[in-house]
């Protein structure tokens, strides 16, 4: 307004030419003239009234024209938003449902233009449209929480999930000690039952319980974290390495879970696991029914109207925790497994396998066949598959002491003896396997009877070995003790020694 003043002052009192006014003043002549039009218009001269301020002066200047027609309603936009979440919804469709209640509402363009304008004035991590049932967004908070472990006195720190469904903003968190892969995907059961259904993806971050590889175009999900996707029948999504805008809307949580539950329970003192996750639980209920600041309802609301009714039900089997590894068949036909060892079949013997290993079972997958398959039992002792076993390594295994005494004693008594009398000196299962090898291939040789009478020469002489047996049938010793003992009984045409002088 005081430009104006002087406009008016320079014009009327000093009587100075427009081209005059604009240069001292340092303003157009349009808007000199339009200065001067105006006044005129409002019957205004100078000088002005003395009581003439500048509200009043701005007023009879530029006088509020009357409207020609009433404003036309606007849709509540809270509403539209919600409802663009969606599957299918687009502004053109929300537009004609607008029309149909407001028949000479706003046109399609400024319908546009005033969702766009209203959707500005949200937080930036609402900007984006997610679909009701689409995305669960899953992460770690950054700060841990103690535990004091009563038994050792120990500080533990427990870890703290966090996943966001992208449409509702329904939030779910728990504790757990650390990011591995089994306590990674337990949370991901939990967290589902949480929802109680399944969303169409999951977007994670980088981490190597997650992702092996980090890719921008072909990221390479960990195959245990895959398996548990295939069992939900979801998809996983990782965002672009260093790029946390991906996963903005469970960046944005994390924070709200470390504002309402984590500060909330600094002063706690927690001395479970189990302890601290009921106290997270019951400030997540509140976290949930917290009214939005921008919008109609809470969480728990929105996830009731927008994602419970689009989310995939909950398979009826339970999932199983799935590891996958590999490892190159030893020489040996085994494979070793956290420390323990597992048979393989005899043609995979310096092949890679894929090992897949539950709780109860190791299977072993060759070119996507599964080729063993292992029960865990308790202890370290080797699992082995008979099946995997040549004739002699199965004879090998199954080969007890008692399995040799059985056959010595149907050999004959001396026999028995040397048998018995080899295996009480020890040696172990291959000794004793060797020496039961070694006696049936004697029998084969040299027949039962030879073998009989060449251990009762062994036992006699003190002979251990199944090598001095061999000596005895080889050098006949065992006949040589049978010819004197023949010799030796009375008959009517034998002289005695007294025939002879």
């Amino acid at each position: 307004m005081r430009k104006i003043r002087e406009v008016l002052r320079l014009s009327h009192g000093s009587l100075l030419s427009r081209r005059a006014v604009s240069m001292s003043l340092g303003v157009s002549r349009d808007a000199v003239a339009d200065y001067l039009l105006r006044a005129a218009n409002a019957g205004l001269a100078w000088p002005l009234p003395h009581d003439l301020d500048d509200a009043e002066l701005e007023r009879r200047l530029y006088p509020v024209e009357p409207a020609t027609r009433a404003r036309r309603p606007e849709p509540n936009w809270a509403d539209v938003h919600r409802d663009m979440q969606l599957p299918g919804a687009t502004l053109q469709q929300l537009h004609a449902e607008y029309l149909a209640v407001h028949p000479d509402g706003m046109q399609r363009s400024q319908f546009c233009a005033l969702y766009r304008r209203w959707c500005r004035s949200l937080k930036s991590y609402l900007r984006q449209t997610h679909l009701a049932g689409d995305k669960v967004f899953v992460d770690y908070a950054g700060p841990t929480i103690a535990v004091h472990d009563a038994a050792s006195g120990q500080i533990l720190r427990a870890q703290v999930f966090v996943g966001v469904l992208g449409a509702s903003n329904y939030t779910y968190a728990e504790a757990h000690w650390s990011q591995t892969l089994p306590d990674w995907i337990a949370a991901h059961v939990r967290m589902l039952e949480f929802f109680g259904g399944v969303p169409n993806f999951i977007v994670c971050d980088n981490l190597k319980s997650a992702v092996t590889r980090a890719s921008l175009t072909e990221p390479l999900v960990n195959d245990s974290y895959q398996n548990f996707a295939a069992h939900y029948a979801t998809a996983i999504q990782p965002a672009r390495a260093r790029h946390p805008k991906d996963k903005a809307k469970v960046e944005g949580h994390v924070l709200i879970v470390e504002r309402w539950i984590l500060f909330r329970l600094r002063r706690r003192v927690f001395t479970s696991l189990g302890e601290l996750n009921d106290a997270i639980r019951e400030l997540l209920v509140d976290l949930n029914s917290r009214p939005f600041q921008k919008l109609p309802g809470n969480r728990r609301r929105a996830f009731d109207s927008l994602d419970c009714p689009h989310l995939r039900s909950l398979p009826t089997a339970p999932y199983e925790y799935v590891e996958f590894r590999r490892a190159r068949v030893d020489m040996d036909k085994m494979v070793n497994v956290g420390g323990r060892l597992f048979s393989a079949p005899a043609k995979l013997v310096s092949q890679v396998v894929d090992i897949r290993v539950t709780a109860a079972v190791v299977e072993l997958l060759f070119g996507g066949r599964r080729v063993a398959s292992h029960v865990k039992t308790p202890g370290d002792d080797a699992v082995i598959d008979p099946t995997h076993l040549t004739p002699a390594e199965h004879a090998f295994g199954m080969w007890t002491p008692d399995r040799e005494l059985q056959w010595a004693s149907g050999i004959g008594p001396q026999t028995m003896a040397f048998v018995e009398q080899r295996l009480a000196a020890g040696g172990g299962k291959t000794a004793g396997y060797r020496l039961g090898l070694g006696m049936r291939k004697l029998s084969t040789e040299f027949g039962t009877d030879r073998v009989e009478a060449a251990c009762a020469k062994a036992v006699s002489s003190g002979a251990t070995s199944v090598a001095s047996v061999r000596a005895i049938l080889v050098n006949r010793l065992d006949m040589q003790g049978a010819r004197t003992t023949e010799a030796n009984f009375l008959h009517e045409n034998l002289r005695g020694s007294e025939h002879y002088h």
